[in-house]
């Protein structure tokens, strides 16, 4: 009785319940995931819930500054300026997620389109957006976006544009890798047969069937977007010092270091930790749900 009433449960479970019954079977996913769910929600709530706003000069004390964990009400202590530590961390966060999905999000859209067309042209075209791709992967990411900062400047904005500069090559290669499978099934060969322009067969039936390898690709990315925007705004050249960021926070702590006060630096280090884990942890999982020959290799 018992394995009729399962057996029908399985027959009426849903696609997307499904998908959620494989991704919280891991006990990391799971982790990764509600890290990941309050990290966004306090991200998205800082100017509610936290203390005070660290970049308003006008609620800064300079008598406040470098105050130990603790100490004078602050929880996480006060950098050099006088700012709320967790509050800082909080403003961070807002930015490296914003930076992160917004340059994930259109560097995914232009690589896609640029993969998928060049799978579904072929020949020559194929050829040519293949080799742009190939130089562009054969110079390490930091360097490229080096470079586009110094010509851009800093800002939220130009080291978005100089994200999606250095990340859309790898949504290329993956989509057109997945579309070149797709391109050789029949259904493709049916579409042309009843006469469907090429347009729609690009956005109707290869793009969405490319779709889960770009997913997986793209939490990857979000993670690789947010650490390098930190290293570039730890070296100076990514966002200026009146916005907040976590790697402007590590940078300003470190020249503290030495001198004992290690929770300037220490702290941000650590919330930019737990956001890269956390987005590579439920990454990890989508690879194994979307692909399940990867997962039990």
């Amino acid at each position: 009785m018992s394995a009729v009433l399962n057996s029908s449960s399985q027959k009426v479970q849903t696609p997307f319940a499904r998908f959620l019954e494989e991704f919280f079977e891991s006990r990391l996913a799971t982790l990764g995931f509600f890290m990941l769910a309050a990290i966004i929600l306090l991200a998205l709530t800082a100017p509610l819930v936290a203390p005070q706003n660290p970049y308003d000069l006008a609620k800064l004390n300079l008598l406040d500054s470098r105050l130990p964990p603790g100490e004078g009400g602050y929880v996480l202590g006060t950098d050099g300026q006088g700012r709320d530590m967790l509050s800082a961390i909080l403003y961070g966060m807002r930015v490296s997620l914003y930076v992160g999905v917004a340059s994930g999000v259109i560097a995914l859209t232009l690589g896609a389109l640029t993969g998928v067309l060049a799978a579904y042209a072929g020949g020559r075209v194929e050829q040519f957006v293949m080799r742009v791709v190939d130089i562009q992967l054969g110079f390490p990411a930091i360097l490229v976006a080096l470079i586009l900062l110094a010509v851009l400047g800093k800002g939220v904005d130009k080291i978005i544009i100089a994200l999606v500069c250095v990340q859309w090559a790898y949504y290329a290669r993956t989509a057109r890798s997945a579309a070149l499978v797709e391109r050789s099934k029949e259904y493709i060969d049916a579409a042309r047969g009843l006469g469907l322009s090429s347009v729609r067969i690009v956005l109707r039936h290869l793009l969405p069937n490319a779709l889960p390898p770009l997913i997986v690709v793209g939490t990857v990315q979000v993670a690789h977007a947010i650490a390098l925007e930190a290293t570039l705004s730890f070296l100076g050249l990514g966002l200026p010092p009146t916005e907040p960021s976590l790697g402007l926070l590590i940078a300003n702590g470190y020249e503290y270091l030495l001198s004992g006060k290690y929770w300037i630096s220490f702290y941000p280090g650590l919330a930019l930790l737990a956001m890269i884990l956390a987005i590579n942890l439920v990454g990890d999982q989508l690879r194994d749900v979307l692909n399940p020959r990867l997962a039990r290799a």
